[in-house]
């Protein structure tokens, strides 16, 4: 509102009730805004009180299942290491068996050629001894 507006309400105010009823209206008008400022605060304040506590609850639950997440975590890659490990010894133990299982083979291989080639040499000696007897 405007200074003018303002003037023009209080000269209306003035000649309806009277300049000396115009300060009890004043004081009546001041205690409403007083009971009213009151009110706001108290509603305000009560807001606050019961958010407060919705939001301490909300942070304890917060709190609670962030600790149970992290707990569950924690156990899940503990679960994990174990497997792991436990596959590795696995894979670890699998691939000494297949290596000694190998060298097994090898040698078992090694040995028959040896003795392959050693049959083989006197087989030829037999057979080139006869072979002279005949010849001679």
């Amino acid at each position: 509102m405007s200074g003018q507006e303002i003037f023009v309400i209080i000269i209306v105010v003035l000649l309806l009730f009277g300049a000396d009823k115009l300060p009890e209206i004043a004081r009546g008008i001041g205690k409403g805004m007083r009971d009213f400022r009151k009110a706001t605060d108290d509603i305000k304040r009560e807001f606050e009180e019961s958010t407060s506590d919705i939001r301490k609850d909300f942070n304890d639950v917060t709190s609670s299942i962030n600790s149970q997440v992290n707990d569950i975590s924690q156990d899940i890659q503990k679960d994990v290491n174990e497997v792991t490990d436990d596959l590795q010894k696995g894979v670890n133990d699998f691939k000494s068996d297949i290596d000694k299982d190998v060298n097994e083979v090898k040698d078992n291989i090694e040995a028959n050629s040896v003795e392959n080639k050693s049959d083989y040499k006197g087989a030829s000696n037999e057979y080139g001894d006869n072979y002279h007897n005949y010849t001679d």
